[in-house]
């Protein structure tokens, strides 16, 4: 979603600052990567490191680490021993993110795997307070059924791009399979008992479910 620039900066402005590790982080990201707009950054990170510390979770789950920003963000919240566990297909990234978590002096608190979530989700013994979906879109239902029996009563499930650029408001193409399946993740959330539910126009948009039943 598009937000007025210098309104965003007034934001970014009267918020904690970006410590020199993430910014040079997002700064790698933009560098290195294709589409590094993908990247949290520092807006929407300071959002998740503000939740999870409002959480304090002992285990957090990330479907998506890409190059760690948003890893790093919850883990700043984590209980004294607390851990996450990220997953990213892209084994390419794997490097990257993994000598951040490093200079942060939190790698002994970040689980990374490499593969994809639908084979390492079923591996994992953990029940989670607090998870974060950022993976492929069109999985984004898949990947919310897989989870929710993992995460516990009360627990958090955060959803990023659910407002998808605007296009859940606009005539969706049929051969549009990220938008179609957004819909479909949004229409079933918001119908489904077992959550509370809450979407926030934050950049491309997230949605907030609180577990309050299996």
């Amino acid at each position: 979603m598009k937000i007025d620039v210098a309104l965003e900066q007034y934001i970014l402005n009267h918020i904690d600052e970006e410590t020199p590790l993430m910014a040079r982080l997002y700064r790698e990201t933009q560098l290195r990567m294709v589409n590094g707009r993908m990247c949290s950054g520092h807006l929407q990170g300071s959002l998740l490191t503000l939740l999870s510390k409002l959480i304090r979770p002992s285990r957090i789950l990330e479907i998506g680490t890409y190059t760690g920003y948003s890893a790093l963000c919850l883990a700043q919240g984590l209980s004294e021993y607390g851990v996450i566990h990220t997953i990213e297909i892209n084994d390419e990234l794997e490097n990257l993110a993994s000598s951040f978590f490093k200079e942060s002096g939190l790698s002994h608190r970040i689980i990374q795997h490499i593969g994809d979530a639908e084979e390492v989700v079923p591996t994992l013994e953990d029940i989670f307070d607090l998870v974060f979906i950022d993976a492929d879109k069109r999985k984004y239902l898949a990947h919310y059924q897989m989870l929710f029996p993992k995460v516990a009563i009360g627990g958090i499930i955060i959803a990023d791009n659910t407002l998808w650029a605007g296009k859940v408001v606009q005539k969706v193409a049929r051969t549009d399979e990220q938008t179609i399946h957004i819909l479909e993740f949004n229409d079933f959330v918001k119908n489904d008992l077992r959550v509370e539910t809450f979407m926030i126009p934050v950049r491309d948009g997230m949605t907030i479910l609180r577990k309050i039943s299996e």
